[in-house]
């Protein structure tokens, strides 16, 4: 372990590399990345060979104040979680090198800098933390850091806005978890996580679902997730690659880990989990097929595909209740490959997503089109991860699903509620999976296809090289992991072999059924490059023509008569009320000479709606009442906290 210490020590080195050469803008940068990333190779080099070697967990802990103990345990789950974190981190670092290019703002750019360094570091604490103590350090390191980063351009109104909201929900899901913590040790009298287990059978299901909202919120199910769409529009676009594609995973590693610990026997846990994933992956990817904005649409695709990894979760732990061995299995193995793949193809989208926002200068993809021609890398490895996130072969994306699919199959033999549960997941999974292609056909047709609707649009160009290596990589990986999936789904078992309840499993037999999955996605990539090639060739001494496209009778065609994302989604959308509300605003034709009219259509989020209605509104509304209160007089502020005092003194000397 003291390996994983070291590569902390160097990555938040990095980060005060920043601070350090903060006025020496170009320095600041190559140090800060050179740095923090070696940390992060180091970090990854030691999860991958612990946890693809034979290493049991490893141990360790520090007296911190006198008082507390810091512990940290490693076993396979840590370990496993350890490798997105490693990987996303430098990537992302390298495409800052020209995306944070504005050297008026050096300044913010270092702390930006530095508050990364403190968010990985803080990550890697807490999927390590072994006790209460350290893992709420960590939580909170991480929490608060990552708002640093949320906030970069404070300048504006609504990044700000965004900022406090992503901090209320953190905070929010905090205190839900210092209960359920609270309650923990009210009954083993303990910090360490081993006595978890111990508390009564009838305690452990309210612990559980006081964790699961907690680690809820800042994994973004539904409704929990408002604060996703607000945050990552605003943040950077590499911030929010590494808040999507791992920061989230932390809340999914707490609920996955709080369940193991409590060992709990009630199969109600893992209905739960698999009922919320449902939901939540349904209704993101509707939100996401509605929304216009392109960082507002992978915000959404981020809950989805937590829904997703819920399902796998839920599943598992069903199989575990109902000592269904491969159910449970495949349920969690699923569940853990599409956390690493989520991590690569997320990672991905928003840095093409930022590619395009430096470019075309806008997020809507209404004002984009043609960026095919003018961003050809941005483009076609947007593509990529397009096909990767819809689940579709022979990208990574199809072999996560695919594991969840073979559990959830594998738990229709069960009989009265799991086998509902399963048909249900089943079912789920592919209304997703068709929702997710539908809805980033949207996105590469509107944006990468098509004309210009601008003139930023137009005079796109491609983005920077560190941007386009960095995208180019991430591809290629969507594509191997696809193709190659065996090492990879190794890695996923790997990670799930400490979990008691289906350790020793046997997998050969699936392995096989990868091996033949794996030769066709080799043959169909194969046939792909040999019909291309054999079209190329037709065409070497042929003279081709352009025209316009057929305008169906029109002369004059413009680029406002391409399809715009409400038109493309909105058939979709209605199916889905009123879960989905959809506000229409038309100001009508009144005058036999009508003058301009307004067809404006929104979809809002019922979450969203709901939390203002229902909580906020009525808040403000006692607050408001209560504010005789605030009357600046310091002496009654003095009673006051005299009062309190006595009442306190009071509650303790009571028996």
């Amino acid at each position: 372990m003291d390996t994983m210490f070291v590569s902390l020590a160097v990555i938040l080195t990095g980060g005060a590399l920043a601070l350090l050469f903060a006025r020496q803008f170009t320095l600041m940068k190559v140090a800060t990345i050179a740095t923090t990333s070696a940390g992060c190779l180091l970090g990854l080099v030691y999860s991958l060979s612990n946890l693809l070697g034979n290493t049991g967990t490893i141990e360790q802990s520090w007296h911190w104040l006198h008082i507390f103990t810091l512990a940290f345990k490693v076993d396979s789950i840590a370990l496993f979680f350890l490798v997105p974190i490693f990987t996303v981190a430098p990537l992302a670092l390298v495409y800052s090198y020209h995306y944070m290019n504005d050297k008026l703002k050096a300044t913010r750019t270092a702390v930006n800098y530095f508050f990364f360094a403190v968010l990985v570091a803080s990550m890697a604490m807490v999927v390590t933390a072994s006790n209460i103590i350290t893992f709420l350090l960590a939580w909170e390191i991480m929490s608060l850091s990552s708002f640093f980063l949320v906030v970069f351009d404070y300048q504006v109104k609504e990044n700000r806005q965004a900022g406090y909201l992503y901090f209320i929900f953190a905070q929010g899901g905090a205190m839900i978890l210092f209960a359920a913590f609270a309650i923990l040790y009210r009954y083993t009298g303990s910090f360490d996580f081993d006595t978890f287990a111990t508390i009564p059978e009838s305690i452990k299901l309210l612990v559980f679902i006081l964790a699961f909202l907690g680690f809820g919120s800042k994994a973004g199910i539904f409704p929990l997730h408002i604060w996703l769409p607000k945050a990552h529009p605003a943040a950077p676009s590499h911030i929010s690659a590494i808040m999507s594609g791992v920061m989230i995973k932390m809340g999914i590693y707490g609920i996955f880990r709080i369940y193991l610990l409590l060992q709990a026997s009630t199969p109600l846990i893992g209905e739960i989990v698999l009922m919320t994933g449902m939901v939540t992956g349904v209704l993101g990817v509707v939100y996401a097929l509605a929304k216009q904005d392109i960082k507002q649409l992978l915000a959404y695709s981020s809950v989805e595909n937590i829904g997703i990894i819920l399902i796998g979760l839920g599943i598992g732990m069903i199989g575990v209740s109902e000592q269904n061995q491969t159910m449970a299995f495949f349920g969690f193995a699923g569940a853990f490959l599409h956390v690493f793949n989520h991590s690569i193809f997320k990672s991905l989208l928003f840095m093409g997503a930022g590619a395009v926002l430096h470019k075309a200068k806008s997020k809507n993809i209404d004002q984009l089109g043609g960026l095919m021609k003018r961003m050809p890398v941005t483009g076609r490895t947007f593509l990529a991860g397009s096909i990767a996130i819809s689940g579709l072969p022979p990208f990574s994306g199809f072999i996560g699903e695919f594991l969840i699919y073979y559990g959830a199959f594998h738990g229709i033999s069960n009989h009265r509620v799991p086998f509902i549960l399963a048909i249900l997941a089943i079912v789920s999974l592919a209304v997703i999976g068709g929702l997710a292609a539908a809805c980033f056909t949207k996105v590469v047709g509107l944006a990468f296809l098509g004309e210009p609707r601008t003139d930023n649009a137009a005079q796109a160009t491609e983005a920077g090289s560190s941007m386009t290596m960095i995208m180019i990589l991430l591809a290629t990986a969507c594509l191997v992991i696809g193709v190659v999936p065996e090492p990879f789904i190794r890695l996923a078992f790997a990670g799930i072999k400490d979990i008691p309840h289906i350790s020793g499993y046997d997998t050969q037999s699936f392995l096989l059924i990868v091996r033949h999955i794996a030769q066709t996605g080799a043959i169909f990539i194969g046939l792909l490059l040999l019909i291309s090639l054999f079209r190329k060739m037709l065409y070497i001494k042929k003279k081709i023509d352009s025209g316009p496209t057929w305008g169906c009778g029109f002369t004059q065609p413009t680029v406002r008569m391409q399809y715009t994302g409400t038109s493309y989604a909105a058939e979709m959308i209605d199916f889905y009320r009123p879960f989905v509300p959809v506000k229409k605003i038309y100001t009508g034709i009144t005058r036999i000479f009508p003058g301009k009219t307004t067809w404006n259509t929104t979809v809002e989020d019922v979450a969203e709606i709901n939390f203002q209605q229902r909580l906020i509104q009525p808040l403000l509304k006692i607050l408001g009442k209560l504010r005789w209160i605030q009357h600046g007089k310091i002496q009654l502020y003095i009673a006051y906290i005299v009062l309190a005092m006595i009442i306190l003194l009071l509650f303790i000397a009571v028996p």
